[in-house]
């Protein structure tokens, strides 16, 4: 694993657009039911793991995490 994996994040609650320096530079966006999508590229699995651990310490619940292949649009 070389390459950085764009993964797709999603939880319930409301995050801030500007907070995606803090995650990253993961592009963060405001879903219809009161969720939000972190997309973006994640370096390794610790860093995925620290992006999650700050959502735990948030206390937004974790509804989805798929990691999304290159060639794969991501729907919203």
């Amino acid at each position: 694993m070389d390459q950085p994996v764009v993964y797709q994040i999603c939880v319930q609650g409301q995050i801030e657009e500007s907070w995606s320096e803090w995650f990253g530079g993961l592009s963060i966006t405001a879903q219809t039911r009161g969720e939000t999508l972190l997309t973006g590229p994640i370096i390794d699995q610790a860093a995925l793991h620290g992006t999650l651990d700050k959502l735990y310490n948030m206390n937004l619940p974790l509804i989805s995490v798929l990691r999304v292949e290159m060639d794969t649009e991501v729907h919203e």
